[in-house]
């Protein structure tokens, strides 16, 4: 499995405050692990949640939350649904690496890291040659971005081959 990197404190806020999940009543003692185990399965729901909205929730797409990293694995997904895959969750606060496997062969996706003050014309520049292929990158990424102005520092943007 390739790791792809994010940064942690920028993104989507799905998970809402911890304290939001705890039950409103004490409850009967339950071990220690069950505690740390209901706030992975509400973390793992609101990712599916999130891939849900964006329609990149096939069937046989399987999420597994290990700390800060999400393991992705799904078997029918094609290579630009998996980029995306990785992208949406990677580009959720709190969440700082994806582990995905890519189709067997193909090359290296090249993603890019927005600074503070960068536009898509400045990356399209950057890595097509053209600041007017904007609009290819932001097709790329879509249904994650749904203004090419609205992008912000820290988000991680796939690049078109």
């Amino acid at each position: 499995m390739a790791i792809w990197d994010f940064v942690k404190d920028a993104g989507k806020s799905v998970f809402g405050k911890a304290e939001a999940a705890a039950p409103a009543t004490p409850a009967a003692p339950a071990p220690a692990e069950a505690p740390a185990q209901d706030d992975t399965q509400r973390k793992v729901a609101a990712l599916k949640a999130e891939l849900r909205a964006l329609n990149l929730d096939g069937d046989d797409v399987h999420l597994r939350l290990r700390g800060d990293t999400v393991i992705v694995e799904s078997k029918g997904a094609d290579r630009e649904v998996l980029e995306k895959l990785i992208l949406a969750l990677g580009n959720i606060e709190g969440i700082a690496k994806v582990e995905a496997d890519l189709p067997a062969g193909a090359p290296e996706p090249v993603f890019h890291t927005v600074k503070k003050g960068q536009t898509l014309s400045a990356i399209a520049k950057e890595h097509l040659g053209d600041a007017n292929k904007y609009a290819a990158i932001f097709e790329a990424n879509r249904p994650m971005l749904s203004d090419p102005d609205k992008i912000y520092p820290g988000q991680v943007l796939r690049i078109p081959s």
